[in-house]
């Protein structure tokens, strides 16, 4: 199992221009990481001169680009943005595949209140569906995860009740859409994550490993603090012959430091499987 990062604790940092992706792979590198995550809110532009000096600037780091995470809103109310949204999506995953990066995590939609849990499922795996028919045309596949709440969003995702994730993720079985598994999310729900990674483990490409503070309470907290169960998870994984990315969503607040300190809990871990 490779390592790569998702460095939100960075988000800021890198939006910003303070620090380049570029950058950001070096600092991957160093630390240890086999690869890197991107979210697509670091990207300024889509023109084919901007992504080629993306891509040359990173392709100079010496590490892939493992995933990019995007927040399409599929649930929202108004049918013209939520087309709006399908049309961004298709974008996105062509600069995914512009940019030589392999997965592109994608969300249902917002929990908006107006839009009822039977009309949500309906249009989020409706949406996914044709998101899966663009992707097909590109190397890129799309992973859905049973997510929270960006920064991105003000508000919940509509499937982040697990019960609701299950409902459009049971619709895509027929897709190429598979799973990345958050560890974190479910135990902020208050659940425990291995029984739920055993009704999918067998659509899980890759894993989020984030770390909590408490059950029942949304608190990222320094990879390996808190209380999520990612030994366990690990272990089961291995049992099962998982070779996937363990992809960290490093979202302490504590930079680089943070983000190192993540890669050597969980490199630990690994080789003492």
């Amino acid at each position: 199992m490779k390592i790569s990062c998702l460095p939100v604790s960075l988000f800021d940092d890198i939006c910003s221009g303070r620090m380049s992706l570029q950058a950001w792979a070096e600092a991957a590198k160093e630390i240890g990481y086999d690869g890197i995550d991107l979210s697509l809110l670091m990207l300024t532009a889509h023109t084919e001169t901007y992504l080629q000096r993306i891509r040359r600037e990173l392709d100079r780091a010496g590490l892939p680009v493992v995933m990019a995470t995007t927040y399409p809103d599929f649930t929202h109310p108004d049918p013209k943005q939520r087309q709006r949204e399908a049309d961004y999506l298709a974008r996105d995953i062509a600069l995914c595949d512009q940019l030589g990066i392999r997965y592109l995590r994608v969300l249902a939609g917002q929990a908006h209140p107006e839009v009822s849990e039977e009309a949500g499922v309906a249009l989020a795996a409706e949406y996914l569906r044709q998101a899966d028919a663009a992707a097909g045309k590109y190397a890129v596949r799309l992973l859905y995860e049973n997510h929270a709440k960006p920064g991105a969003w003000s508000k919940v995702d509509f499937s982040y009740p697990i019960d609701i994730f299950f409902r459009i993720f049971d619709q895509l079985k027929d897709t190429g859409i598979l799973l990345n598994f958050d560890i974190g999310n479910i135990v902020a729900q208050n659940r425990e994550p291995l029984p739920i990674l055993e009704q999918v483990i067998d659509r899980v490409e890759t894993v989020h490993i984030s770390d909590m503070s408490a059950y029942g309470k949304f608190d990222p907290v320094e990879i390996g603090t808190g209380v999520c169960p990612i030994q366990d998870i690990l272990k089961r994984l291995k049992e099962y012959g998982f070779h996937g990315w363990l992809c960290i969503e490093e979202a302490s607040g504590h930079g680089l430091a943070g983000i190192a300190s993540a890669w050597r809990y969980v490199h630990n871990l690994v080789h003492e499987l």
